[in-house]
């Protein structure tokens, strides 16, 4: 066989398995893609009713869905195998949940994490999850001598995660993008303090707008460090102490360039997760816009 022709089939080939791959799933830098629901959408919904509530997502063509409930070693009220067994039944898996890492998950008397965060990492890893990612900076003060040493916490995390095979991250909202760390806004100072390779950052583009911040401008500043973020789109709905005061919308309704900063996620931050979010419905249900806004990100091509 000449090379003209193996190599015609073998370009064959690859369009055939391509073709066969979901378009969610092929990102414009070749990694996987995956569009996520953020279960906070629905928490009401998944308050009432767990069970039928990831019924109808995964009929609503969701595949996979973030947590924003883990307590106690139970997610939404059920066990690990419980709740990974109601994932499988409806064809959904869980890359990521948010769980928050205190300080105090860090025992210094032994110099290692506590039984506790050990054991929210494990249940995160039979789980089937890829991301530990934590919401919030609990209890931590906006100091140099007290911040820098939580971020090498969430270094530690990271080395902890990775035995595991997963990825230890964090979630912004807006205050990191108005309060100060030695006179560094306090999303830079947590960028410039963990490990890129051990810490992944997930970015949400609404909360961060409430604040001022650009997501384009984050994105150009810090390429490739966010792998995963939270779409989501805002709306003005008034003034409260002389500020503008936003809420979150579908999310082809916002005041967001969704499409531009969608396509720098993918050129330039690294994003391969896509995570929908949106926490108030103007008059909808909480499933019914979750639905409205999966058909947006396919109609945009994720």
């Amino acid at each position: 066989m000449n090379n003209s022709r193996r190599n015609f089939l073998k370009g064959a080939a690859v369009l055939a398995a391509a073709s066969a791959i979901p378009g969610n799933l092929l990102a414009a830098d070749n990694k996987l893609q995956r569009t996520v629901l953020q279960l906070y959408s629905v928490r009401d919904e998944m308050r009432a009713d767990p069970k039928a509530t990831l019924k109808r997502l995964a009929e609503l063509g969701y595949r996979h869905v973030e947590h924003a409930n883990y307590a106690d070693r139970k997610f939404y009220g059920f066990t690990v195998k419980e709740f990974k067994a109601i994932l499988n039944d409806n064809g959904l898996t869980m890359p990521s949940g948010h769980t928050t890492m205190a300080r105090q998950d860090w025992d210094t008397s032994k110099n290692d994490f506590t039984d506790k965060w050990k054991q929210t990492v494990e249940d995160a890893a039979v789980i089937g999850q890829r991301f530990v990612i934590s919401p919030s900076l609990s209890g931590a003060a906006m100091m140099v001598d007290e911040m820098k040493p939580y971020m090498d916490q969430f270094n530690k995390c990271g080395e902890l995660c990775k035995k595991h095979g997963m990825k230890f991250g964090y979630h912004n909202h807006d205050f990191e993008f108005e309060q100060r760390v030695g006179g560094v806004l306090l999303f830079d100072f947590m960028l410039q303090n963990t490990d890129p390779a051990l810490v992944a950052q997930q970015l949400d583009m609404g909360n961060m707008y409430m604040a001022g911040a650009n997501a384009m401008d984050y994105i150009k500043k810090y390429p490739n460090r966010f792998e995963l973020m939270h779409v989501k789109n805002m709306i003005k709905v008034g003034d409260e102490n002389g500020k503008p005061k936003y809420e979150s919308c579908q999310l082809d309704k916002g005041l967001l360039p969704l499409k531009q900063i969608l396509k720098a996620a993918r050129k330039t931050a690294g994003t391969s997760y896509f995570v929908i979010e949106q926490e108030e419905y103007q008059g909808l249900g909480q499933s019914e816009s979750a639905g409205i806004d999966l058909q947006v990100m396919k109609k945009w091509g994720y």
